[in-house]
């Protein structure tokens, strides 16, 4: 993550750079645009030539062009008409002048330079969203499993998004300027958390919906209604819930003054950036779950790891666990009829209160009922918890005396929480991942978002806020 952010900040200010040379470069210009039809006897008059002059006007296809050159700091009426006495159309525009001699049009938020302004500023969030998903490509092996790799998945969706609305202001402005103005363009800007909203919500309603689905059906499973297990009702109920509400505020008809517009604005801006701000964590998860089930290791591991999970009262092991120990043993004998490597299985769980033995010791069983030799078998039987499987499993690596590589089988929905613990134990490993029922997979990616949160809330606050903040500002201001 750092280096992602050290490269988004040399990108930003670069742009900052490029936007301040494309204000004060000579190449710079400033124009204004009049929608009309009527050319005919064009007046061009200047309150104040010590502050500006107007060139000679340019006329097109339903507009007219003027030319505006910067004479000296300060503030000029422009006026501009056409027409005779009887049928004249006049139209002012209030302009200033910097002691950097950028014009701003103060009807429309036109500037010197706006235009190239906007190209870089597209460009940057365009780089950012290729930062970040290089960044996902790159992380490969056990650095693959960070948190770090949640955000590059998911900001470049967002930077993504953003990009392309400002491609679209861009080339509004570009193609159109005597219609589109940057006034325009920043209110495109200050609602690009609301569109991507928008734009996202029939799938976010989707996945609301199965993670309702999925954890009714994990209770229907055997699992206790306890109130960390219907968590999946809540975070539903919540998902729908803020998908209702920026809808409707999106939708909804508004009347009042300025200010008041302003303040709806910043209402419907600043919540629906904090909403996507969520979604993006929880897209992130999503990818990445995904991608870690589907990964196939090279066959060049030293020890297999098998998380250990509940098993039958006689020993015999559910389609569960069965599953994790048969993705373990099918990636064994592959390895060894390709390299001819026999890798050292290490079952990892400790007994519960209501197993007849330790987890890891049914699936030594197993093992060994599949031909397996014992002395390849290191069973752990002291864990309680996934962390604790890495940890004492670290352990036990170490005692061999062999440093290698480490490849640990689970279930398909638990392979990235599973890597993001072995990180955390200090266990370099690679993940496989057996299949399970699609029911388990929306409450997982759950689990990886509220991780992420959990471990990283400052972070997470202050980018909310900063992101909320500058929408919320833009919105309010313009």
């Amino acid at each position: 993550m750092r280096k992602a952010a050290k490269q988004i900040a040399v990108c930003a200010f670069a742009l900052l750079l490029l936007c301040a040379a494309c204000r004060l470069l000579p190449f710079s210009r400033f124009s204004i645009y009049i929608r009309t039809d009527q050319t005919e006897q064009i007046r061009i008059t200047v309150e104040k030539p010590d502050v500006l002059r107007a060139g000679e006007a340019e006329i097109f296809p339903g507009f007219v062009r003027i030319p505006v050159y910067a004479q000296g700091p300060g503030t000029s009426a422009l006026s501009f008409s056409t027409g005779n006495n009887d049928n004249e159309l006049v139209f002012f525009h209030m302009m200033r002048v910097d002691s950097l001699g950028t014009v701003y049009d103060m009807n429309t938020g036109n500037f010197t330079g706006d235009t190239a302004v906007l190209i870089a500023v597209t460009l940057f969030w365009l780089l950012v969203s290729a930062i970040m998903l290089w960044h996902f490509f790159r992380a490969k092996g056990p650095a693959f499993y960070d948190y770090g790799t949640i955000y590059y998945a998911g900001f470049f969706l967002f930077a993504l998004a953003s990009g392309l609305t400002m491609f679209r202001a861009t080339a509004s402005h570009l193609i159109h300027p005597e219609t589109y103005s940057m006034y325009a363009a920043y209110s495109s800007i200050s609602e690009a958390g609301t569109r991507y909203m928008m734009m996202t919500a029939p799938a976010m309603i989707l996945f609301a919906i199965a993670v309702a689905v999925s954890n009714i059906a994990l209770l229907r499973h055997g699992h206790r209604p306890r109130p960390q297990n219907a968590l999946g009702l809540l975070i539903s109920l919540l998902l729908l819930t803020g998908e209702a509400v920026g809808i409707y505020l999106w939708c909804r008809d508004f009347m009042g003054s300025e200010w008041q517009g302003r303040i709806d604005n910043t209402i419907r801006n600043t919540f629906c950036t904090a909403f996507i701000y969520c979604q993006c964590m929880l897209t992130g998860a999503v990818i990445c779950g995904i991608t870690a089930a589907r990964r196939i290791p090279a066959p060049d591991k030293d020890f297999i790891l098998i998380l250990g999970c509940w098993f039958r009262q006689d020993g015999s092991l559910p389609p569960l666990l069965k599953g994790r120990a048969d993705k373990a043993l099918e990636f064994w004998n592959t390895q060894k009829e390709e390299t001819g490597k026999e890798a050292f299985f290490i079952p990892s769980g400790g007994q519960g209160q209501d197993e007849p033995m330790p987890e890891a010791e049914a699936i030594r069983r197993y093992l060994l009922s599949r031909d397996i030799d014992e002395r390849l078998i290191l069973p752990e039987t002291s864990s309680v918890n996934t962390l604790q499987n890495m940890i004492h499993s670290r352990e036990i690596i170490g005692k061999t005396g062999r440093e290698g590589k480490t490849l640990f089988a689970t279930s398909s929905y638990h392979v990235f929480r599973s890597g993001l613990l072995a990180r955390q134990a200090g266990l370099s490993a690679e993940g496989i991942g057996s299949r399970t029922k699609w029911w388990f997979w929306p409450n997982a990616f759950l689990r990886e978002t509220a991780g992420l949160l959990q471990k990283r809330w400052k972070q997470e606050l202050c980018l909310l806020v900063l992101m909320t903040v500058f929408f919320g500002a833009l919105s309010m201001l313009l």
